[in-house]
């Protein structure tokens, strides 16, 4: 009878605990819970700080209950914009019946947005602010136009300072802080996940991984691995690394990158999940050519854009 008993209080304790899908509201330690670790490793993979990605998140997706969440898994509120290709989703917002990004699973949604912010020139500047900053970039991204509301800045801060979310800004290989206050849980990423990015499945790389264990532990040639890459040998693996266990695609979602300061080629083919080769042939360039700040490169083709298109989102 004890252990019916346990049975029963065990299922009744799982039924009333969020996740994600669930239908249930979730409250804005729960959105913590459950999203704090694709916050981090955006934070890895595009230099954006977790706490603002989360803070964002948060404030945009009503801690993910918003109609617009729910039935697009757009967290960030973006809109289709001009180059958009993927699925919409219609809603009223300054006009009626305007058009937003719809997604598959919400870690697009967390992907795209990173994209989002790093594709436009309008935003550049941000990624010369420290990941710690975190109040920097809240007041640089109300100054860049994110969001009309003239306290977003105010709000993110709050967000990120009643939660603490600044503490997931450590780099979370290297230190693990104390959260005095609040029940949450530095994310731990020893867990191998495998996603997916333009019909791509990558892995983030983490302490201790070296290429030839991850061409041993998905069963994959080395040559092979490297090959999808586009690494040689001799390059060293880093930490929080976007490694592809497949070939990239010919075509990636976005139709141009606006380059950042330090890119080079091999990392925006990362970025996007498009073969550098291809990359290299739509912009007429060689993988060792340098890039220069603010300079475009197309990602579907040698299709021209008009600067109006950059400018205007």
């Amino acid at each position: 009878m004890k252990f019916r008993s346990y049975i029963i209080s065990l299922i009744s304790f799982l039924l009333l605990v969020p996740f994600k899908g669930t239908s249930q509201k979730l409250s804005a330690k729960d959105y913590i819970e459950h999203f704090k670790e694709d916050a981090v490793k955006e934070m890895c993979l595009n230099k954006i700080p977790a706490s603002i990605v989360l803070a964002q998140a948060m404030f945009e997706s009503a801690n993910g209950n918003s109609e617009l969440a729910k039935n697009a898994n757009n967290h960030f509120g973006i809109k289709c914009k001009k180059e958009w290709g993927g699925e919409s989703y219609a809603k009223d917002d300054e006009e009626a019946q305007e058009c937003f990004r719809k997604y598959g699973s919400v870690l697009e949604s967390y992907t795209d947005h990173s994209l989002f912010l790093k594709t436009r020139p309008r935003y550049a500047f941000l990624f010369d602010i420290p990941v710690t900053d975190y109040k920097a970039w809240c007041l640089g991204l109300k100054e860049a136009g994110y969001a009309t509301d003239p306290k977003y800045a105010k709000r993110l801060i709050d967000i990120i300072e009643k939660y603490k979310l600044h503490e997931l800004d450590k780099h979370p290989l290297i230190e693990k802080p104390e959260f005095p206050g609040m029940e949450i849980e530095m994310p731990e990423l020893d867990i191998r996940e495998v996603y997916r990015f333009n019909r791509g499945k990558f892995i983030i790389t983490k302490q201790g991984d070296s290429f030839f264990k991850i061409s041993s532990e998905f069963n994959i040639e080395l040559e092979k691995l490297m090959e999808f890459n586009d690494l040689n040998r001799g390059d060293k693996i880093e930490i929080g690394q976007k490694l592809f266990l497949e070939p990239k695609r010919e075509k990636a979602k976005e139709p141009y990158h606006v380059v950042q300061k330090g890119e080079t080629l091999r990392a925006i083919s990362q970025i996007h999940g498009i073969k550098l080769a291809i990359l290299c042939k739509n912009n007429h360039l060689k993988p060792e050519n340098e890039l220069k700040p603010g300079e475009i490169l197309y990602l579907r083709g040698k299709k021209p854009f008009e600067a109006l298109h950059l400018t205007s989102d």
